[in-house]
């Protein structure tokens, strides 16, 4: 086990202390995070318009703030997407996550704060990675590379230093500088549009990496799976990644 991924497994084990807290106070931890929004927020435009600055209690939140959808928010979003500041949350937003619409739009837009990335979506990416390593002590993840398979990464710009585009494009922007270094394939084929030529270049890009960690929805595994099988000749994925040891998906079951 190399010394990289001694240092990455110490560091992402800390977190399980954390971890087992929440689990051990699930409503406490609730409340908090409640709270801390809360406070966040209550000089926005929505949180006067809701007298966010009134709430203590969650009983106070129920009774101000109505509940809410997509059609609800979206004045505030468009707004935001044409850069104004503290509308929903403080300060300028400069990325939104295009998503497949369940609403009356054909997509939604979702707004992806500096706050949102580290405490959401890179959190759970190190909150994964320690359930992980607590589970399997043994783990050499950072031996090898990670190998996160996306849909379109195509980023689209807007207003000045506004972008919008697939959640997949807006993480892999923002994702920390040591992860970059350990991810596979290369930023210009990640960030291809065009998923037939991109799908045949990420697939020779990494065939021959040493893989120990995929993460996407099982719909574009597959198929680049099944693009391994026929450039390697080979019928077994450990054929051509002897050191793979991590799947993580999410939104499709593989079923």
């Amino acid at each position: 086990m190399g010394l990289l991924n001694n240092i990455f497994r110490w560091f992402i084990l800390d977190r399980m202390k954390q971890i087992d807290a929440f689990v051990a106070h699930p409503f406490e931890t609730q409340d908090r995070v409640l709270k801390s929004l809360i406070y966040k927020a209550k000089d926005t435009e929505f949180g006067k318009l809701h007298q966010l600055n009134l709430i203590s209690c969650y009983e106070d939140f129920a009774r101000l703030v109505p509940i809410q959808d997509y059609n609800s928010l979206k004045p505030f979003i468009e707004r935001m997407m044409n850069g104004e500041e503290n509308v929903l949350w403080p300060g300028l937003i400069t990325w939104f996550a295009k998503s497949s619409g369940t609403t009356q739009d054909k997509s939604k837009f979702i707004p992806i704060s500096r706050e949102s990335l580290d405490d959401c979506h890179f959190k759970a990416g190190k909150d994964m990675y320690a359930m992980f390593y607590n589970n399997f002590p043994e783990a050499n993840l950072f031996d090898g590379k990670s190998f996160p398979v996306g849909g379109s990464h195509q980023l689209h710009k807007m207003e000045s230093d506004i972008c919008y585009g697939d959640l997949s494009a807006v993480l892999i922007q923002n994702v920390p500088f040591f992860y970059e270094q350990k991810r596979v394939p290369e930023l210009s084929i990640a960030l291809m549009e065009n998923w037939d030529e991109k799908i045949e270049k990420m697939a020779q890009s990494v065939i021959n990496e040493p893989v120990t960690n995929i993460l996407g929805v099982p719909t574009w595994t597959i198929i680049l799976i099944r693009k391994l099988f026929e450039l390697s000749g080979k019928t077994d994925l450990s054929e051509i990644w002897p050191d793979l040891q991590l799947y993580v998906h999410g939104g499709v079951s593989f079923a």
